[in-house]
Order: structure tokens, then sequence, then C-alpha cells
């Protein structure tokens, strides 16, 4: 009899794409996947290592699964589970965990399991870790996550995905666009290009993440394609420039800044001052003034003052941005920054955290504001609530149209009507499906 199996994924797109991957994988293998709730054999959950209350809710889901099936065998993986496989087998319920390296041969672990007092831990060292599994994600209708490059060579002070997922690698880009055509067989109209630096993609094959961008614009099987967080020294003017004339690269970049001040940046040992970055938001919006540009920032670093946050504030506000994600910085052992001494205190973090996020409102609609009137062509999802649907203009504008489920995973031409009480701006259809 098949054994049944449910993947839980915490954090970001790239957990997304590789929990997909596994599910084929062990649907291969005759696994047959379960909703969360309906008591699976096996549940599997894909952790994060980004913020505290990422390790906290693992703790809590595997309590959760357990109530589904108090047989069930536990298996932790990602982030997490690299960095911190001794504390996660002491976790009450869990069984096996598999670091970066052994994730992907998830069917052959369970295959061998056999149930014992002593959760099982197979983690390799991150630094014998080299190969590469492309994969994508699927079950949603509309968009797929494909996953171009893993790992990170840049140590910032902050971060601990070095090593959690080892140094930068990618898949050729011959391998890659094969990858994306199999995504697009699925049906998706989107496809997300992500990873942990993917700006570095091909750095191990001798190409380069621009080449890859012209390839996949060859792709008539994708009608979007969309870059996810691209730090701003890898962004350079060749790719906004051919993004601004590609029909299937949408006018939308998330690029990560973390603080507006050159002494944190140089703390951070992140690799830009803050006038790159001035530089890269003004040649996008010089080349594509609609676009959408979006902003990774965290408050509360170490020696951050409040002259430093203000400066940061102040760079902020005076962009042409359209919105921030804001994070308190949060330490993380055997990093660079959890060494040093001059503490920020969570209270302060948290209030400039709150300051930075009613500024990202404030961008966000004025954004959307200088939107209104115009016409753009969103891709309509099956979400639906109070019997609208909701879809995403090419530039990220979130939007409200009366549900029509012949309209679910189509490209339709709106026009920008008005904001509405949710934040969403109200549309009316001006053109047939593309």
């Amino acid at each position: 009899m098949s054994k049944s199996v449910h993947i839980y994924t915490l954090g970001c797109k790239l957990n997304y794409s590789e929990s997909s991957t596994i599910y084929r994988q062990l649907e291969d293998k005759g696994f047959v996947k379960k909703d969360f709730n309906q008591g699976a054999d096996v549940y599997v959950i894909n952790t994060c290592s980004v913020t505290e209350n990422a390790d906290k809710k693992c703790r809590k889901i595997v309590k959760e699964a357990l109530k589904q099936n108090a047989e069930a065998q536990v298996v932790i993986i990602g982030c997490y589970a690299q960095l911190k496989p001794k504390e996660i087998s002491e976790i009450p319920g869990v069984n096996m965990v598999l670091g970066a390296a052994e994730k992907f041969n998830m069917a052959e672990h369970l295959a061998n399991f056999v149930k014992s007092e002593q959760p099982k831990i197979f983690n390799n060292h991150i630094k014998d870790l080299y190969d590469f599994v492309p994969g994508f994600s699927a079950g949603d209708r509309t968009r797929s996550f494909l996953k171009v490059q893993d790992g990170c060579n840049y140590f910032c002070a902050f971060c601990t995905i070095p090593l959690a997922r080892g140094r930068s690698r990618s898949e050729s880009i011959e391998n890659t666009v094969l990858k994306a055509k199999e995504a697009s067989e699925s049906g998706v109209k989107e496809i997300v290009l992500t990873g942990v630096n993917i700006g570095d993609f091909g750095r191990n094959k001798g190409e380069t993440f621009f080449d890859l961008v012209k390839e996949l614009d060859k792709l008539t099987e994708v009608e979007r394609f969309r870059i996810s967080s691209i730090e701003p020294n890898l962004l350079t003017d060749e790719i906004i420039d051919f993004v601004s004339k590609s029909e299937r690269f949408v006018p939308h970049f998330h690029i990560p800044l973390q603080s507006g001040s050159n002494k944190i940046l140089k703390l951070m040992r992140r690799r830009y001052e803050r006038e790159l970055y001035a530089d890269r938001v003004k040649h996008i919006k010089n080349v594509m003034p609609d676009a959408c540009i979006g902003v990774d920032v965290i408050v509360g670093f170490p020696s951050e003052s409040d002259e430093d946050f203000k400066e940061t504030y102040q760079f902020l506000n005076e962009l042409d941005i359209s919105y921030l994600h804001v994070f308190p910085y949060s330490e993380r052992v055997n990093t660079t920054a959890y060494r040093m001494t001059d503490i920020v205190s969570m209270k302060i973090r948290n209030e400039r955290a709150a300051m930075l996020r009613i500024l990202s409102e404030k961008k966000r609609n004025h954004f959307y504001e200088t939107q209104l009137g115009k016409t753009k062509k969103v891709l309509l999802e099956s979400e639906k609530e109070e019997n609208m649907m909701h879809g995403f203009t090419e530039n990220y504008v979130k939007i409200n149209l009366a549900y029509d489920p012949a309209l679910v995973n189509e490209i339709v031409e709106v026009k920008l009507l008005a904001k509405e009480a949710n934040g969403n701006v109200k549309v009316e259809q001006v053109g047939a499906w593309a």
C-alpha cells in the first residue's frame, strides 16, 4: 500500500520551489500527496532560518502534524535543519533531520527508515555541497517559481544562508531553459526566477544571468517572466535596458538595500554603497517609468544610531520606489554581526520597523495612484473574495475584478480605475483574453 505524504513549507519562494520538486520525486516513487489535515503517513517540514519566528514555528507544526496522525513519521529539512540539526532532533516527535545535501534523497531515506527512539540525522558539512538540483513550484495555476540558482558566496555579516545552502551554484543555461519549458507545461502563464543570489547565476559555468535572461526571453511557451530579488551590484544597466524592451520580462524589480547608511552597509559587508543603489533606481525609472521597485531593509543592525536610521529613512523617502519589506535585525549564531557589541534594543528595532512600514504604505499608495487611468495587462488568479477575483498587472499592481471563472489564469487588458478599501485597485476589462 502506498504511503501518503504532506510537505509543509516555511519561508521563501525558493523553499516552495524545492518542496514541489521533492513532492514530484516522492510521487515518482509511489508516495501519495495528502492535505495537512488528512492524516498523512509522512509529514515533511521545509524550514527557514531567516527569522526567529520561523524557527519557533517549526515546533508548532510538528505538534499539529502529530495531532492529525500520532503515528506519522516527521522529517525536517531546509535551512534550519542544516544549521541546527541537533536542536531540531530534540523536538518531540521528530524522526529524521535531512541537511541540504540529503533532502533531495528523501525517497531513499524514507524507504530505509526504521522508527527508533533516537531521531536519524543526515547532515553533511556544507562545504561538501557542490551539486545543484533544479526545480520549480507547481500547484498554483497561474505562476511557477523556477529555481535558477542556489547558495551564496557573499557572507554578509548578518546572514547564515551560505552556512545553510553552501556556495553559489547553478545549472547551465541550456538545462535551465528546459526546466522553464517543463514548468510551462502545467499551464502557468508566469514564471518567477528565484534563488538565493540569482544575479550570480552561471558563475560556476562561465555563463551570466544576463545570458540566461536573453535565452528565456525567446521562450514563446511562457507569457511572463518576473525576476525575484536581485542584488543591486549584479543588476546591470544591460539587464535593465533589456527588460525595458522585452515582451516577456515584466517591469518589476525587487532589490535588497538593507540600509541607507554607507557606514552600516560597510559593517554589514554589503558590496555596494547607497549611491550605486540610487543610480540603479534612477536608471530603471528612466527607461521604465511605470516599473515597480521593491526594497528589502534591515533596521536595528548593531551600532545603527538614531542618525544612521534617520539617514536610511530619508534616503528611502526620497527614492522613487514602490514598497518595502522591512525586517528588524535578528541575531544569528556563527555570523559576524552576532559578535558585535553595540546592540540596538528590540524596542528600538520594532519602533524603527514600524516607521518604515508606514512609509512603505505611503510609497505603495503613491505608486498605485500614479497608475490610475492607465491600461495594463492583468494575470487573473483563482482566489475569490466577496465575489471578486484578484490578479497582478505586469508592474505588480494588485487589482480587483468581478469574479468570472472563465478568466482564471487568463491575461486580460484592464483600465485601472480607483483605489479600493482593501488597498487593491478596481479595474474594468477593456480587452479580450491575451
